[in-house]
This record gives structure tokens, C-alpha cells and sequence, in this order.
């Protein structure tokens, strides 16, 4: 079974046992303000290739590489280890929104971390405000591990996890000395970073999160484009993703009474998870209150969906989220997670 160790306190030895497992070749999750990521050193093909097989992640299906940024020179330093070009919108989108959940796809520099970028010429490169991750980035860092790639710590597909019991539930198979979970208590936005594209002149959107295309545009001063089909590869957007073991169904709050009073109270396997006031006759439909707030919602909707799957569930009805552009990540995870067919 995987170690877990409480990595709350930023004890000096608990972040010197990670950093001597990643030196070693040895997985880590690590909590970051998103989900928990799955890390290894960037710059190391044979434990990279351990991501991907504890995950059942296709190698081609790049991952994020996470710098530390205590020191604006040091980031510097790794960003230019990794990227061989950093447009001058890109240097603003960092400096307006790292730390933080804002992951920018730049040119790669050839020959660095060609497995963590899954064989393109481009690489993700993040920033994470954690206080756990940026203390084990920079232990790793003075170890002289530069970046730390770190796909969502779940298997392939499946519902990121933002607390470290869903790790274990994920991943806990692993032996202890396959892989060591950080405990850093719940993440506090709740969905992965926002992914920017920033390798063909201008800014284009490849995943949103909680920012905004809005605060984006403000930050760099260009408009930002939408995805298209010359867009590299980026994590988690594959149409189908996040998906638990229930069926997930999008339903406006018309559509979900109207589906409950049909089947009255011979209703059961449900759960829905909605905002609207709903009334339901069976007792074996599961009403779960999502919040009115969008930061709120991401913040709870992978843990969410977890418990709503808690297999006696074989629906998960959900209320389509507002067209507000605040929900843009909340209805993407949604969307995604609805395209899944359910695992056998």
C-alpha cells in the first residue's frame, strides 16, 4: 500500500524523504490549489514512464511540468531549461498569474523532457501556489531537479482527486515503494489549471478553469483565441475525461423534475446533483445541493462526485451550469465527464 505522509506542516523531513524518493526515480503526489498531481522528475524518462503506467495514461497524452516560483531568476532559470521561447504575452500571463492555476504551453527546447512532453515539440509549464508544492519544488530544485511533471494523480480518465483519501483511492494499490502521497489537505480551487496555448504568436485557450478568458485578455492584452484543430496536444482535453464509474448526465431543472416525477417512486440508482429546488417521492433518490457560487462549486465538484458514486449509483443526473463565463470550468468538467461511457 502507498506511504502517506502529512506533509501540512512543511516538515523539513518529510519534504527531504519526497525529494530523495524523486530523486530515485520513486512517484510523489503532491497537492496543489487544483487537484493532487502524480509527480515525477521532468527530466527523467524511466520515472516519467512510471507516470503513465500507474496512471494507464497513453504516452503520447503529455503532461504539465511544475517550477517552483519563490525566486523570479530561479523560475526563470527552469523556464528557459524547458521552453526554447517565452513570447512577450506569455511573460505577462506568468507574471500576472503565477503561482497559480494557469498552465502556458510553450515552444519546446529540443532534446529536454521529450517523454513528459508525449513526443511534441511544445511542453506545459505551470507554477502551482500551494504552499506544499511550491516547498517540494524547491527542495527539488536545490537537488537539482529543475521541474516536476504532474498529471492529476487518478487513473486515466477518472475523477481528479483534490483530498489525499481520494489518492489512496485511486492509486493506493502501489507499493510503498512505488509511490508516496503528500498529504496537504483539501485543494482549495478544486479543478485543473487553466491551459493556454502560446506557441503560434498569440494566446489561444485550450482548457478553461478558474481564469477567466476575461482576466486573461486584461493580463496580456491580446484577445484570446479558441481552441482549433492546429492546437497541440494539452492535458485534459480529451472529450471524454473525469469521469466516475456512474453514467453522468447534464439536465436542465425542468428536464430533471420532469424525469423524477416519471418515474415517481420506482426511482432509485439516481443522484442528482442540482441547483434548482427539486421535489422527488422516492427514498432512494439521492438530492444533493450544488452551490449557487462557481469558485464554491469547483471547489467541491470532483470530491462531489466521488461520494455521489458510491456504488449502489448508476445515474448521475446534474443540473447544467449557468452560460455565465465564471462556470466555464465547472460545466467543461461536466461536459467531459458526461461524454464518458461508464467503465465496466
Amino acid at each position: 500500500m502507498a506511504l502517506t505522509l502529512d506533509a501540512r506542516s512543511l516538515d523539513a523531513q518529510v519534504l527531504a524523504t519526497a525529494v530523495q524518493r524523486l530523486a530515485a526515480g520513486t512517484l510523489v503526489a503532491m497537492p496543489t490549489e487544483t487537484v493532487y498531481g502524480l509527480a515525477a522528475h521532468a527530466d527523467d524518462a524511466a520515472a516519467v514512464a512510471r507516470i503513465f503506467a500507474a496512471k494507464g495514461r497513453p504516452s503520447d497524452h503529455p503532461l504539465i511540468v511544475h517550477v517552483a516560483g519563490d525566486d523570479d531568476d530561479a523560475r526563470a532559470q527552469a523556464v528557459q531549461h524547458y521552453a526554447a521561447e517565452v513570447p512577450a504575452f506569455a511573460q505577462a500571463l506568468m507574471a500576472r498569474f503565477w503561482p497559480g492555476p494557469l498552465t502556458l504551453i510553450l515552444p519546446r527546447r529540443p532534446g529536454v523532457a521529450d517523454a513528459a512532453a508525449g513526443g511534441q515539440a511544445s511542453i506545459g509549464l505551470r507554477c502551482p501556489s500551494h504552499p506544499v508544492a511550491q516547498a517540494l519544488l524547491r527542495a527539488a530544485r536545490a537537488a537539482g531537479l529543475l521541474g516536476l511533471a504532474a498529471p492529476s494523480a487518478n487513473r486515466f480518465g477518472r475523477v481528479s482527486p483534490t483530498r489525499a483519501e481520494h489518492v489512496r483511492a485511486e492509486l493506493g494499490h502501489l507499493h510503498d515503494d512505488e509511490l508516496l502521497i503528500l498529504d496537504g489537505g483539501p485543494c482549495p480551487v478544486g479543478i485543473e489549471s487553466t491551459i493556454v496555448d502560446c506557441t503560434r504568436g498569440h494566446p489561444v485557450l485550450l482548457r478553461p478553469g478558474m481564469i477567466g478568458r476575461a482576466a486573461l485578455q486584461q493580463a496580456c492584452g491580446m484577445p484570446v483565441a479558441d481552441r482549433d484543430a492546429h492546437a497541440p496536444r494539452a492535458a485534459g482535453t480529451l472529450s471524454s475525461h473525469y469521469a466516475p464509474e456512474a453514467k453522468v448526465r447534464l439536465m436542465d431543472a425542468q428536464a430533471l423534475q420532469t424525469a423524477l416525477d416519471l418515474l415517481g417512486a420506482q426511482a432509485q440508482g439516481i443522484a442528482v446533483y442540482h441547483r434548482s429546488p427539486l421535489r422527488c417521492i422516492s427514498p432512494h433518490v439521492r438530492l444533493q445541493p450544488m452551490p449557487h457560487d462557481a469558485e464554491a462549486a469547483a471547489r467541491e465538484l470532483f470530491a462531489t462526485l466521488r461520494a455521489l458514486d458510491d456504488g449502489h449509483t448508476r445515474l448521475i443526473w446534474v443540473e447544467t451550469p449557468p452560460p455565465d463565463p465564471a462556470w466555464d470550468g465547472v460545466r467543461d468538467r461536466l461536459q467531459r465527464a458526461a461524454a464518458t461511457i461508464p467503465h465496466p
